[in-house]
């Protein structure tokens, strides 16, 4: 009977394409199914190749095996192998094999016989293709262009019978446009304005203002730091501090000044390599030194240079070209068109890094680079100029003075002694003579001079010295040492002195960081076998995977060359691979939704037009992120109501399709901006070394090791505990449990998408956490000063500021009930009042009778812990 039943499914599937008579697309439809069930054992892996038979090329999958059977005939079900491996009854002949724990479904099974039958048209991988710029659909019922995005998406949606949903409310839209552009909640005043601007272009200018803020750029390096798996410290073993904040600062002041994302992607993999690089320039290189590197005794040189590099390239290829390239490492890529010789090829362009193998669990390793704060350029610049000048009015000095020697200036200038003496019982005194100061100092190494006076002393014989030579001579000594012009010049002097001194004490506190540098002569690189840092194969030399377009330097390409070859017209990725992530920071989830896959694995664009159709414009715009976010917040789709219809929710749970406006939890450091902005605890102070904020004891200390400067947990104090999240301490082995709670990554590799969870941990912080308490504290004493005399008045002040709306009539209700019973609680406890409204390190500030402030403390607590108040809606 079970054979029979078997046989009857068999044949069933013969008639379901006739219902089913849509035309199969391969990049859509059939490479999804052959990638995750046949490409592991069928695909580009020529060592782990079953029956050499390939199913990822036309060739592979038409021609003839050794039988004489082939896996594929196009348009003839009967005479393809495949169709009758996929429909066998038998376990040994059926694919995919019972063992590898894969099979395909019915309507996979149907998808594949459409294809066949059609005449299985392959195509190159989507990803893979060049961008084309389809024109925006027309939409007829417009009476005016509207945004581009509004008409690719519109004309999907109606295509399926679907409609997007009304324009959010003005106050809805002003808090979502906030959050998205600078991580923070909008002010009362700037609601107020917005609600009674009633000018057409009255939120394009929100729009413009949040962009022009120096909180876009700490909210989009955020992002991007995840990508460049920043960390504060090392991330092995001792898991010391390191130096890379001021490439953290980089980031944020690159998305500030708007750098065009092309120059953004150079400076970072190459910027050592530009002609006279800048120490900006040097510091965006940091991001290959982000990587988690070990100090380990007894770690083996050879095996960590090598695990750098592999790292380094494997990232590379994940930031900007969205690939896997990693997986080939051991073999060659089982999904997409990267070989294990084409990533040895990639990875030659980064196994010359200078850096040495171990850490030396330092804070700084070198290479490294100066990283000036902009206080400490201003003040540099400053003295630079002050001291040009007071040079120049010293050089002015010396030109007015005609000096004549008074000893023969063409006797033999010596060091003998014989010499010296006779020089001094002709009464030349080496403070009214030249000769006599030079005589003994003739060709000896000078201690305290500066260095091109000792230099001309030490090696020009004073026969062989040039007139300039002897101009630095004779100016040094008249300014130093002559006792008839000396003492006019030594205020000059001092002023000099003076300000080298402050030069140095700049320097001296000048921050460094870590940059990428190459060894000055290259090291040979080999296709490791199976992955073993100690087994090399066959040498390569630097080069691109074939599948791409090359380089345009073949002979001697360097990082500088891939970083433009990556950045250049003809690249399938990089574009794509940006406009998605920055669509994903946006609205929550990519138009390819695994942004760090774009390969054969990975998802297909949920609108594949829209996606090319945003890369060109965003090439085409000189790489203008600025312009690009803009075009995204001002779009219909952007502004239209999260709320629709039960239908719609369960059709299209993801939003895949946008037709509602984009609705998720804020991330770990948008929760607790949220509540220090609210408070008004925010710190908005910019850069620096990361600071160290509340935290519950014992997570540092069961993961250190002895020795280690990051053992144990010193936390910091007064304004470091109010700054802004991004500048919190990340130590990559305990990461603050904030953020971790909340799906903030450790920052040990590369992280593309941030998942989101819901977990009792996160209730437990928003309701516990000292930093959640102490701002609900002074909310409250916000709520007692700024929220009116009555209680009704004080919680439609705090539904506005955190939630910038009214509260409804139940809403009011309950939190007066609640109010009233947390008040007379306090009023019988008035100790337990003053212990809530204490804690934190800021002193409360005391609008209200104690109890009252308790009370209230309790009420924004509430209100802090609200899913709304949690959520970018």
């Amino acid at each position: 009977m079970n054979f029979l039943r078997l046989k009857i499914a068999r044949y069933s599937l013969l008639f379901l394409p006739l219902v089913c008579s849509a035309e199969v697309s391969f990049n859509r439809d059939v490479r999804p199914i052959l990638s995750d069930k046949c490409f592991s054992c069928h695909g580009l892996d020529a060592k782990r190749r079953k029956s050499e038979l390939r199913l990822d090329t036309p060739e592979g999958a038409t021609g003839k095996a050794e039988s004489g059977a082939v896996a594929i005939q196009p348009g003839d079900l009967q005479k393809s192998e495949l169709w009758s491996r996929i429909t066998s009854d038998d376990k040994d002949e059926r694919m995919p094999p019972p063992k590898s724990h894969k099979t395909l479904s019915a309507a996979e099974k149907i998808t594949l016989r459409q294809w066949i039958e059609q005449g299985a048209h392959y195509q190159k991988h989507w990803s893979f293709e060049p961008q084309t710029k389809t024109p925006p659909p027309s939409l007829p019922t417009e009476t005016t262009p509207p945004n581009p995005i509004d008409a690719f998406i519109v004309d999907r949606l109606k295509s399926l019978g679907l409609q997007p949903q009304p324009p959010a409310d003005k106050a809805t839209l002003l808090r979502r446009a906030t959050f998205a552009l600078t991580g923070l909640p909008p002010s009362v005043a700037e609601l107020n304005t917005f609600l009674t601007d009633s000018t057409p272009d009255a939120y394009e200018k929100v729009v413009d203002r949040l962009l022009s803020s120096p909180r876009y750029g700490e909210q989009m390096a955020r992002h991007w730091l995840d990508v460049a798996r920043y960390g504060d410290t090392h991330g092995l073993h001792l898991d010391n501090e390191r130096s890379m904040w001021p490439y953290r600062d980089w980031v944020i002041n690159a998305f500030n000044q708007n750098q065009p994302f092309d120059q953004f992607t150079i400076e970072q993999l190459a910027g050592d390599l530009l002609p006279n690089p800048t120490p900006e320039q040097l510091i965006a290189t940091g991001f290959n030194r982000c990587n988690a590197t070990s100090g380990e005794g007894g770690a083996i040189n050879e095996e960590w240079i090598y695990r750098y590099a592999v790292e380094r390239t494997a990232t590379t290829a994940q930031t900007w070209m969205g690939l896997t390239a990693g997986c080939a490492q051991c073999h060659d890529h089982k999904f997409d068109p990267i070989s294990q010789k084409e990533f040895y090829q990639l990875y030659a362009f980064f196994n010359s890094a200078a850096d040495p193998a171990m850490d030396g669990n330092k804070l700084l390793t070198a290479p490294i680079a100066k990283a000036p704060t902009n206080e400490q350029i201003k003040r540099g610049t400053s003295i630079d100029a002050r001291r040009a000048e007071v040079a120049t009015r010293l050089t002015s000095e010396l030109e007015k003075i005609a000096y004549t020697d008074p000893g023969s200036l063409f006797l033999p200038i010596s060091s003998d002694e014989q010499q010296n003496k006779a020089l001094e019982a002709d009464g030349l005194d080496p403070r009214k003579s030249l000769l006599a100061w030079l005589t003994p100092r003739e060709g000896k190494e000078t201690k305290g001079f500066p260095p091109e006076v000792n230099l001309i002393l030490k090696s020009v014989p004073a026969a062989k010295r040039t007139p300039a030579q002897g101009k630095v001579l004779l100016d040094h000594y008249l300014a130093t040492e002559c006792a008839a012009t000396k003492p006019s010049l030594t205020p000059l002097l001092a002023e000099i002195a003076q300000l080298d001194k402050e030069r140095e004490d700049i320097n001296k506190a000048t921050p460094s960081s870590f940059i990428m540098r190459d060894l000055e002569t290259p090291r040979d690189s080999f296709i490791m076998i199976r992955g073993a840092y100690d087994r090399p194969g066959d040498k390569v030399s630097r080069a691109v995977p074939a599948a791409f377009s090359p380089l345009k330097n073949q002979t001697t390409p360097n990082r500088l060359d891939l970083a433009r070859w990556l950045v250049a017209e003809d690249h399938p990725l990089t574009a794509r691979v940006t406009v998605n992530r920055f669509w994903q920071e946006i609205f929550g989830v990519g138009l390819v939704k695994t942004s760090g896959d774009f390969g054969s694995q990975g998802q297909p664009p949920s609108h594949p037009e829209l996606l090319d159709w945003l890369s060109v414009t965003f090439r085409e715009s000189g790489w203008n992120v600025k312009q690009l976010v803009r075009l995204f917040l001002t779009s219909s789709t952007f502004r239209q109501s999260s709320a629709a219809p039960t239908a719609l929710w369960l059709r299209d749970p993801e939003n895949r399709l946008l037709a509602r406006g984009p609705r998720f939890r804020l991330d770990a450091e948008e929760v607790r901006d949220n509540a220090l902005a609210i408070s008004s605890l925010l710190d908005l102070t910019m850069g620096g070394k990361g600071v160290k904020p509340y935290q519950p004891p014992n997570i540092w200390e069961p993961v250190g090791f002895v020795g280690s400067n990051t053992r144990d947990y010193k936390q910091d104090s007064g304004s470091a505990l109010y700054r802004r999240s991004i500048y919190t301490f990340l130590k990559r082995t305990a990461p603050a449990p904030f953020m971790a709670n909340f799906d903030a990554p450790s920052r040990e590799q590369a992280c593309a998408v941030r998942e989101r969870s819901n977990t009792p941990m996160q209730a437990l912080q928003l309701m516990n956490d000292v930093q959640q308490i102490e701002a609900a504290r002074a909310f409250a004493a916000r709520i007692g000063t700024e929220g009116g005399s009555t209680t009704e008045a004080r919680i439609a002040f705090a539904y506005q500021t955190i939630l910038s709306r009214p509260p409804a009539p139940e809403e009011m209700a309950v939190v007066q009930s609640t109010y009233a019973h947390h008040l007379a609680t306090y009023t019988k406890a008035p100790d337990e009042a003053a212990k809530l409204i204490r804690q934190g390190e800021s002193p409360p500030k005391l609008p209200l009778p104690e109890p009252e402030l308790a009370a209230w403390t309790l009420i924004a607590n509430l209100l802090l812990n609200l899913d709304e108040t949690i959520t970018r809606n």
